[in-house]
């Protein structure tokens, strides 16, 4: 009996130290399972990628998509007036070829659109009545040379007594009518074109020639080869589009607010892509018709170029010289309720894989390919912020600076800003 004591007793004694050092075991098995479900916790941990700033285009690709390259302008868009206006040539720099003499037209050497300089033929007017002019002023040359003789003989006979007072006087009354008729003549062949001095028996002009009056840009045709003109009937009509004038219409309550050597900005109603500018240099004192406005006159600066007499245009006077930062509007982007315009850099297109070595053979081939393109741009995406919109341009502030001078994209900002959120999603 006491035999079986001890026997139960050492048996127990040996299940207690087979079971704790099971549950030792247990326990290390715990903790290393559980540190390494905590490293691969750590390393499967999705990696938060910066969001790309730079956008890298070839050459190609820009003129592709047709992306235009700027600067930041000045522009006066806070402190303005907007009105509406046209472009008009002033009278004195408007004329009519016309000839003095009525005529069938044998030659027309211009059509619309030509530019003339003063001076130039630019028809030819026949008519016999030319002839029978230079022909009478030859005559009353040879007349005058009669004349001036009989006066001569007269003058000797009445010296010696031997002939009357009263021829003698008829023959000076005689050559000074001659002489007269002769100067008149004279204006009148050189009005024709001709040169009197050129007139002979043997070069009798049948046709004469009108000219251009002034320089300027042929605006229309009124006569055509073989149909008669006159004086009251002008050949073509030439307007001097070099000074054009701008004529706006400024409504009652603006009027104070204009002053002489105001800037004003405009554009054609058909073409608002395109600024000009023009100078206040008279304001006018009575109101056009019924519509209640005041005739600003403006003179047209620089370039002329597409300006035609007639346009209608939209014009902004400034009453300021404060000006701002300003872009054209398809330079700004919206993305993520904030506005951004690019802004050419020479930094280079960030990494966004830190497991390149995983997936990075194409993406550093990409990389490769565009170090390699010496025609590549960079473009840094610039965050701004949107002010006031006019005449196609906002006024912008910056979040951060930028170089003096920098170039922007001004035209296809939207395509930049699709290249870079396809890099940003990793599209090759």
């Amino acid at each position: 009996m006491k035999f079986n004591i001890k026997k139960i007793t050492l048996m127990t004694a040996v299940a207690v130290l087979l079971f704790a050092f099971s549950a030792c075991k247990n326990d290390k098995k715990a903790e290393d399972k559980s540190a390494e479900t905590k490293t691969a916790g750590k390393e499967e941990a999705p990696h938060e990628e910066e969001t790309p700033t730079i956008a890298t285009l070839t050459e190609e690709q820009i003129k592709t998509v047709g992306i235009q390259l700027g600067t930041i302008e000045h522009k006066e868009l806070t402190a303005t007036i907007k009105a509406n206006g046209n472009l008009k040539v002033p009278n004195n720099n408007k004329a009519n070829a016309t000839s003095l003499y009525g005529g069938v037209i044998r030659t027309l050497k211009v059509q619309i659109g030509d530019y003339v300089r003063k001076g130039q033929v630019i028809a030819t007017i026949a008519n016999p009545q030319f002839i029978q002019l230079q022909e009478e002023y030859l005559s009353t040359a040879s007349r005058i040379t009669f004349a001036e003789q009989e006066l001569a003989r007269q003058k000797e006979l009445n010296e010696g007594n031997a002939g009357a007072k009263k021829n003698l006087q008829s023959a000076t009354a005689e050559l000074s009518s001659l002489r007269t008729r002769r100067a008149s003549l004279q204006q009148q062949i050189q009005l024709m074109g001709i040169n009197p001095g050129s007139v002979s028996n043997g070069n009798l002009k049948s046709a004469l020639v009108v000219t251009s009056p002034l320089n300027g840009t042929v605006s229309n045709v009124f006569a055509k080869i073989g149909s008669y003109v006159d004086v009251s009937s002008p050949v073509i009509e030439i307007v001097d589009n070099s000074s054009l004038h701008l004529d706006l219409q400024v409504f009652e309550k603006d009027l104070p607010q204009v002053k002489v050597g105001q800037t004003i900005h405009f554009t054609l109603t058909n073409n608002p892509t395109a600024e000009y500018d023009a100078t206040v240099f008279s304001i006018g004192s009575s109101f056009e018709n019924e519509s209640k406005t005041i005739a600003v006159h403006c003179r047209v600066n620089g370039n002329k170029s597409g300006l035609i007499d007639g346009m209608n245009i939209t014009g902004i006077v400034s009453l300021s010289n404060v000006t701002t930062p300003a872009v054209p509007n398809d330079a700004i982007v919206n993305a993520d309720g904030k506005y951004y315009i690019f802004v050419q850099t020479d930094k280079e297109a960030e990494a966004h894989h830190e497991e390149g070595e995983k997936e990075g053979n194409h993406k550093e081939g990409e990389e490769k390919d565009h170090k390699e393109d010496k025609t590549a741009k960079n473009f840094e995406k610039v965050e701004v912020l949107k002010g006031v919109s006019d005449m196609g341009y906002t006024a912008v502030t910056f979040v951060n600076e930028i170089p003096a001078n920098a170039k922007i994209v001004v035209k296809g900002a939207f395509f930049v800003n699709a290249k870079l959120s396809n890099a940003g999603g990793h599209e090759h």
